[in-house]
């Protein structure tokens, strides 16, 4: 097993013009055409219809894991609970958001529960607005180190219509955060739309850019599959913070110089930007309802991507609630 630093934690370096532009003229169009289209998602709030479970590898502390994910009461939103400390509740929701580095964690009373974004991103990608997420641990396992593994197990669960309103938070003009060559904004949009933009030295990744409107047959298709990746010369820096003990190449894209050291794993050749993506869909699902806005991302991460929902949410005259079409 080789431990690996992974997406989360990485800004992206600059490159130069030899790096790869992966966006397609189609996926330029819909970013000029997404402001004007006005999408017919779920009116009612939905929630799993049974229990699943799964166990698997934590990310960061390496151990086993056992998570169940349980339907939920309408307006309870996403709610992590903590069977090893009492029960305690932490509910996904960006002003909980304790720790940025090396994945999102959130932060109840003491208690903490991290690497939440790929759960989250799943969560958000199958319109899932109410659920009970059970871990006897630290984190939610990892799985295949994408946010597929997770939408897989709602599949079996099923969906329940809670036959409640479901309400979406409305941009209403840009917000816009950055911090050195990072920058995060979103945008008035009548469709959730994402653009991402990332730049690193490493020949096996270069420039990408990204975009796609977000509903689940779009999300499950171009972004869930996409895997964390991470540079294996950053091993020593993982031991000195005890983090990464779960990573391995069975769940990461690990980057070795200029190459990919398990290419064979990987499903798209743009797969890096599109798992930043993934990233931000997970981080934007802790606003508390769905947005309707054009998230932009340059070399974002996590730390800005919560910063840019804390400015949001800093000013009611950016934002407003409104029940679905």
């Amino acid at each position: 097993m080789v431990n690996v630093m992974w997406s989360g934690g990485m800004a992206g370096l600059p490159v130069g013009v030899h790096g790869l532009e992966s966006q397609t003229d189609k996926n330029r169009d819909v970013r000029r055409v997404a402001p004007c289209i006005r999408l017919t998602p779920m009116n009612h709030r939905h929630t799993i219809a049974r229990e699943i479970a799964a166990e698997g590898i934590a990310l960061h502390a390496g151990t086993q894991v056992r998570m169940m994910l349980a339907p939920a009461a309408p307006e309870v939103g996403i709610v992590f609970r903590r069977v090893d400390l009492d029960g305690i509740e932490i509910p996904a929701r960006y002003d909980l958001v304790a720790d940025t580095n090396l994945g999102t964690m959130l932060e109840r009373r003491g208690a903490t529960v991290g690497v939440v974004e790929h759960l989250m991103a799943a969560v958000a990608g199958a319109g899932i607005d109410d659920l009970l997420v059970i871990v006897d641990g630290s984190e939610p396992p990892i799985l295949d180190g994408d946010a597929l593994g997770y939408l897989q197990l709602m599949d079996k669960a099923g969906t329940r219509d809670q036959k409640v309103p479901r309400r979406f938070i409305e941009v209403l003009k840009p917000v816009e955060v950055s911090h050195r060559e990072g920058r995060a904004a979103l945008y008035p949009s009548a469709a959730p739309v994402y653009d991402f933009e990332i730049a690193f030295t490493s020949a096996a990744i270069g420039a990408q850019r990204y975009s796609f409107v977000l509903t689940p047959d779009a999300f499950r298709r171009e972004i869930a599959p996409a895997r964390t990746f991470g540079h294996v010369s950053d091993l020593e820096r993982l031991k000195v913070l005890d983090r990464g003990h779960g990573a391995s190449l069975e769940n990461t894209l690990a980057i070795d110089g200029d190459r990919v050291v398990n290419a064979d794993l990987m499903r798209f050749p743009d797969e890096f930007v599109r798992h930043k993506i993934l990233d931000a869909v997970g981080d934007m699902a802790l606003a508390g309802a769905p947005l309707l806005a054009r998230f932009e991302g340059v070399r974002s991460g996590h730390a800005l991507n919560n910063a840019l929902l804390r400015a949001l949410f800093a000013d009611a005259g950016n934002y407003r609630y409104v029940s679905g079409p």
